[in-house]
């Protein structure tokens, strides 16, 4: 009798991390099921909280819907790429033109793409902690090597060039760039994105600049394209309609590559191949593209004093500020906020068994803090995207799940301290 196998899946997998739609999301679905409501916080999707997409976006794709039923170029329809490249010279960016614009099934198919044209067996790539981590994962996926930058708490999350640049090997292929940073809301200066590229003209590092949330920035925070400061290498930009728009389900992103691109002639060949032997992205969608960047940005009013973004922003601002417990540095762009468990408050925290036990008897769910590339374990993040009432609520409940932490934990350590306070009196 034959023994049973098993099919083994490949090791790099074994490495990768996703907990955002991981183990606490499949529970907070089984949880549903049951009957129980989740106020889920774990999640950038616009459209599980009420947004909707720009009608005008939406008329777009029907009205061009005649003209979607065959494949388009593997770059993307010709319209959605110039709609590309006016918005990126109009920022300043040099270098870019229509054949250096490639549209995918969102940013996520591209990022995997432009590394597996880039990366070789043990090539590094420089990329933020905390990160995004699919960048971490797509690095792992495509047998390179994440060496992370710090980007500290102390320091507004933001990265210290001369630790970046101590960091560069001649393994190293491309730098990475989340900005607006997602998780913590960062907004880059200037001065630091300028220090950044002269890094990498210096050691010709490809740049790889996420910036997915470009037009949703607080409290006059100033959101500069980093490819608008490249001259002498080649920067390519990632952004598209998921965040801004409000358009995830749409899956339409692009990256688009500026700066001195004639260096990088092989470099898109062989992105250029990959998309090939996908065909094309989702044509329906790119017809979206033209109108979303030409039209009224609507983000703008979201993200200002009033809008519900700002208000949901406001929201955690408030209850941060009223919690004997947290603490954290206000996004000034992107939908999330990345909040600190004081550890001095609340004794032996760990974020993965907070998170879950936030779940079970709170119902709320939130992504720990751990899941984005970090060595500490006392952070958790939370989406903007919820309206401001529910906010209240599911930090009224977490709240209520650290001050029970924290008892528990004092109840547990308080034996042992009244054994030493006895012990003391035979001294």
């Amino acid at each position: 009798m034959k023994s049973e196998s098993h099919i083994r899946p490949s090791d790099n997998t074994r490495s990768v991390r996703y907990e955002i739609r991981g183990a606490l999301a499949r529970r907070a679905l089984e949880l549903e099921r049951q009957g129980y409501d989740i106020i889920a916080l774990n999640i950038g999707n616009p459209g599980a909280y009420g947004f909707r997409t720009p009608e005008f976006m939406r008329l777009a794709i029907i009205e061009n819907l005649p003209q979607a039923e065959g494949y388009c170029h593997q770059k993307g329809i010709y319209p959605a790429r110039e709609a590309i490249v006016l918005q990126q010279q109009q920022r300043g960016v040099k270098g870019v033109s229509t054949d250096t614009v490639f549209i995918g099934n969102g940013t996520s198919e591209l990022i995997d793409m432009a590394l597996r044209a880039l990366l070789s067996d043990g090539d590094e790539v420089l990329v933020p902690q905390p990160d995004y981590p699919l960048w971490t994962a797509a690095v792992t996926l495509n047998r390179g090597k994440a060496v992370h930058y710090a980007c500290r708490p102390e320091n507004q999350f933001n990265p210290d060039p001369e630790e970046v640049e101590a960091l560069v090997t001649p393994r190293t292929r491309a730098l990475v760039v989340i900005n607006p940073n997602n998780p913590t809301g960062a907004v880059y200066s200037r001065e630091t994105l300028e220090k950044l590229v002269r890094i990498a003209e210096k050691h010709q590092l490809l740049i790889l600049s996420d910036e997915i949330y470009d037009g949703i920035t607080y409290d006059g925070a100033k959101h500069v394209p980093i490819a608008s400061l490249v001259r002498d290498t080649v920067c390519g930009t990632l952004s598209g309609l998921s965040k801004v728009y409000r358009a995830a389900g749409y899956r339409v992103g692009w990256i688009s590559f500026a700066g001195a691109t004639q260096r990088a002639g092989e470099y898109l060949q062989s992105l250029e191949l990959l998309t090939s032997m996908r065909m094309c992205s989702n044509v329906p969608a790119q017809w979206a593209v033209q109108g979303a960047l030409g039209g009224h940005q609507s983000s703008l009013e979201l993200a200002s004093p009033g809008g519900r973004l700002y208000e949901s922003r406001k929201a955690v601002i408030d209850a941060v500020a009223k919690s004997k417990y947290l603490r954290f540095t206000p996004p000034a762009g992107a939908l999330y906020s990345f909040i600190e468990v004081r550890e001095d408050q609340v004794p032996q925290f760990n974020d993965l068994q907070f998170a879950m036990e936030l779940l079970e008897e709170r119902h709320v769910l939130v992504t720990p803090g751990s899941a984005f590339n970090v060595p500490y374990t006392n952070y958790f993040r939370t989406t903007l995207l919820p309206d401001s009432a529910m906010l209240r609520q599911a930090f009224e409940r977490i709240e209520s799940h650290l001050e029970a932490w924290s008892q528990r934990h004092a109840r547990l350590e308080a034996p042992a301290s009244r054994v030493v306070d006895a012990s003391s009196r035979f001294k």
